[in-house]
């Protein structure tokens, strides 16, 4: 005896090897047993055996008209297998009884199920709006079909491109569009970045990066609404002092200048001055919620997204001869021996008198002549006291640090000789040492900022964004703790308030300690525990992550391009770990697969086999090692 039943929406036929009033084993043409529910079975049967039940079942289910079926049945509730006489005009045998229901079940629009073997014919208005669905989807599908066909063939469906600015970032899966798309990447076994790029949707893989990042973080465009702002700090007290910037050609937010004044012969007063945009841009208002949602100026070579409005940037950068508010620390330190004597915190406005650039004094600041009081040197007299003391200040802490400071590594800038947005731009690499003597001038000078000014919030109570690290680990916190690698007690993110949100919080605490000094904590703009500050750390850390890696990738992009421009097809590198490698002519790690068991800082030959513009990768081959 068999029987057939309904399992999970399947059915199935199978020998009964046993049966009770509830449940029934049966055994599987294969052999395998299991228990099936009394209330899953339709019917049993003697013959066919089940395979043959089956097949000649659905086969003869395959020949039924459903609209003449929907006719014949009656309106109300029916069972299958009674209505199976009516239908065949005689006692169905199992294979009858089983098309039926085989048949009805296929088409959910004309029956609709009302339990096990019943159905009930849909009536006509409803039978209508389902038919016309069925069609309606059937054309969608023909339509995705279509638009699947060409995109295997190499054709962009114009619906396909007018959709392509979300396909990658915000795709409606909903649509017909992406169904389509999706199921031609599934089938090309590629991934969407590359069949779109393939299709001819983004002219080349610099347009594609850039759109991915754009279309994520910038949807609405990176630019801001005119801004009018007030004139700030007009009554703020002018300082007297030289003071001069340095950054790089490209630098437009000038944050941060030196001064220097002497004493006597051994004492100097040194002036770091700050930008002041926190006078401005105040906890909470427009400027402050503009600035929160991006956190910090986005970098990438050519290119930058800057965190405030230009009009605000103008207001407040140190521009050459402009009259700026500044947030000023003076110092005053003994030249001989580094100790620092005395700090003050000033609210002020100064006027820079020129801004100085690392591209053009790099190769005229040297070591040499900064310790030569006889030698030619540009701005000597303000830069040699700058330099004595900076050296003081960095062998101190290289004996916190217990070893010196390690800045031999070279950095790159990418200097774009055309349109940012074209590959075909020539890209030059500028190669710089971190321990140029202007770098670790100005590098000294910040740390110290950043320092005195966290412990001078410490000690008033003030609750401000912190940077530390130990045990190797670096974090922000709101917790004044050691900066092993740098040296520090604390280090508190200060000196770039019109590049990262950071600094202008901290700018906003500091303003409040040195106005009310023990008070500060109690009007700040942020309060102790105020669990916005946690809040602020997050975002940043998350916001500034993303930056870092999208500066990264248009890095590794211009790499690529450079070394295409420049037709090398081998080159050598520095070997890290593994099969991982640093190029010497280029800031661009990468990995080589067949590079044998070597120690780190072996230098060797590689062939370059391929570029994928699209993955940022560089394909290369191991030659050989470099003698020693």
């Amino acid at each position: 005896m068999y029987v057939l039943y309904e399992d999970s929406g399947n059915f199935k036929a199978e020998k009964i090897f046993s049966q009770s009033d509830a449940s029934l084993q049966v055994e599987s043409e294969s052999g395998k047993r299991s228990k099936i529910k009394t209330t899953a079975v339709l019917f049993q049967f003697e013959q066919p055996a089940p395979a043959a039940l089956l097949a000649q079942a659905h086969a003869l289910a395959a020949t039924f008209e459903i609209d003449f079926l929907w006719e014949c049945t009656p309106q109300e509730e029916f069972e299958a297998t009674q209505f199976a006489e009516e239908y065949f005009g005689h006692p169905p045998d199992a294979i009858e009884k089983a098309a039926l229901i085989f048949a009805l079940s296929s088409a959910p629009a004309y029956f609709h199920r009302r339990g096990k073997g019943c159905y009930r014919p849909a009536p006509p208005e409803i039978l209508a709006a389902a038919l016309a669905a069925i069609e309606k989807k059937q054309k969608q599908l023909n339509q995705q079909q279509e638009w699947i066909d060409q995109m295997i063939g190499g054709v962009l469906p114009a619906p396909i491109a007018e959709a392509a600015n979300t396909l990658l970032t915000r795709p409606d899966k909903n649509s017909q569009q992406w169904k389509a798309f999706d199921a031609a990447v599934t089938q090309l076994n590629t991934s969407p970045e590359r069949l779109l790029l393939k299709l001819g949707a983004w002219p080349h893989a610099l347009a594609l990066h850039q759109h991915r990042f754009l279309s994520a973080h910038f949807p609405k465009g990176c630019g801001f609404a005119p801004v009018e702002l007030p004139e700030i700090g007009a009554n703020l007290p002018l300082a007297e002092v030289e003071a001069y910037s340095v950054d790089d050609s490209s630098t437009t937010e000038i944050d941060d200048a030196l001064s220097v004044e002497h004493i006597d012969d051994t004492t100097v007063r040194v002036g770091i001055h700050i930008a002041a945009p926190g006078l401005a841009v105040q906890r909470g208002n427009d400027l402050d919620k503009l600035a929160r949602a991006r956190m910090s100026t986005v970098y990438f070579p050519g290119q930058k997204i800057p965190m405030l409005p230009d009009e605000l940037i103008e207001a407040f950068s140190l521009n050459a001869g402009q009259t700026r508010p500044v947030l000023s620390l003076y110092v005053n330190a003994r030249l001989d021996t580094g100790e620092i004597v005395s700090t003050e915190t000033r609210l002020e406005r100064i006027q820079v008198r020129e801004n100085l650039r690392h591209d053009v004094l790099d190769d005229l600041i040297t070591e040499e002549a900064l310790n030569d009081p006889q030698a030619e040197l540009p701005y000597a007299h303000w830069l040699r006291p700058l330099w004595q003391l900076a050296q003081r200040l960095s062998a101190q802490r290289d004996l916190v640090r217990g070893k010196p400071e390690n800045n031999n590594r070279i950095d790159y800038s990418f200097s774009l000789q055309g349109s940012p947005h074209d590959p075909d731009t020539p890209v030059q690499l500028i190669a710089r040492r971190r321990n140029a003597p202007l770098d670790r001038l100005v590098a000294e000078y910040m740390i110290l900022t950043n320092n005195l000014w966290g412990g001078l919030l410490a000690d008033h109570g003030v609750p401000a964004i912190y940077r530390s690290q130990q045990m190797g680990r670096v974090r922000m916190s709101t917790q004044a703790l050691p900066h092993e690698a740098i040296g520090v007690a604390q280090y508190a993110w200060c000196t770039s308030p019109l590049r990262r949100y950071v600094d202008l919080v901290n700018q906003w605490q500091i303003l409040a300690a040195a106005e009310h000094g023990v008070s500060a904590r109690l009007v700040a703009p942020f309060k102790p525990k105020d669990a916005d500050l946690f809040a602020i750390i997050g975002a940043f850390d998350a916001q500034y992550a993303v930056w870092n890696e999208f500066q990264n990738a248009m890095e590794r992009y211009w790499c690529l391009r450079w070394l295409q421009q420049q037709g090398l097809r081998n080159v050598q590198a520095s070997v890290l770990r593994d099969d991982l490698v640093r190029l010497s002519c280029a800031p661009l790690v990468i990995r080589v697969a067949t590079l044998p068991e070597l120690e780190r800082g072996q230098i060797v030959n590689l062939e370059i086999m391929g570029f994928d513009e699209l993955a940022l990768e560089l394909d290369c081959r191991y030659l050989d090692t470099v003698a020693a």
